[in-house]
């Protein structure tokens, strides 16, 4: 897939909100600080389209990211930020679920963790959650030039072993400094959008 045009369409904190033109979508999930802004611009060769920032908690709506005119990526909220008060990480969490609950055009969920680190708590949340929609998902385990070559195969099977992909789930090792993993997911969303249209 080349990436020729990419844009930020609607920023949405409702459904009235929502993008009206209907196109496969993609919704990106991740821990505050984790790297889905960059994983954003990685993916579509924008340095700035995404902006990433050093303070977590920045994203506070539903970022729908026209691609190509053909789909939708769509940036939410980080979880597990602990200076986000209750009150704004229950309407994160509202904001998200009334998302999953009725948005029909949602094909796979790009959920981000640091390839780093055994996934937390609150990305075994994530997980069960999406998985109680049953939306497919891919897991992007990003950061992975930090680590090293001895410590890759402990950290996936770590990953493996504690979120306990079900069966259609995958992963994909990620890095936005080397592009590892890039063409892996653009090709996977090539191949989702042209069985969309077939």
């Amino acid at each position: 897939m080349d990436i020729k045009k990419a844009e930020l369409e609607v920023m949405a904190t409702r459904r009235s909100q929502y993008p009206e033109r209907i196109m496969p979508e993609f919704l990106l999930v991740g821990r505050s600080n984790v790297g889905k802004s960059s994983f954003i611009n990685s993916i579509t060769s924008r340095k700035n389209l995404a902006y990433t920032s050093s303070r977590p908690g920045k994203t506070q709506t539903l970022n729908f990211y026209s691609i190509n005119d053909s789909f939708y990526l769509i940036d939410v909220p980080g979880y597990g930020y602990a200076q986000v008060d209750k009150k704004t990480q229950q309407k994160f969490g509202m904001m998200i679920e009334e998302y999953l609950e009725k948005r029909k055009q949602l094909k796979r969920v790009f959920m981000i963790i640091d390839f780093r680190h055994k996934p937390s708590e609150d990305d075994l949340l994530m997980y069960n959650f999406l998985k109680y929609y049953k939306v497919p998902v891919t897991i992007i385990a990003t950061k992975a030039d930090k680590v090293g070559g001895s410590k890759k195969e402990k950290n996936l099977k770590t990953i493996i072993d504690t979120l306990d992909l079900v069966v259609g789930d995958d992963l994909v090792v990620f890095s936005s400094v080397t592009k590892l993993g890039v063409k892996e997911v653009l090709a996977k969303l090539d191949k989702l959008n042209e069985i969309e249209t077939i």
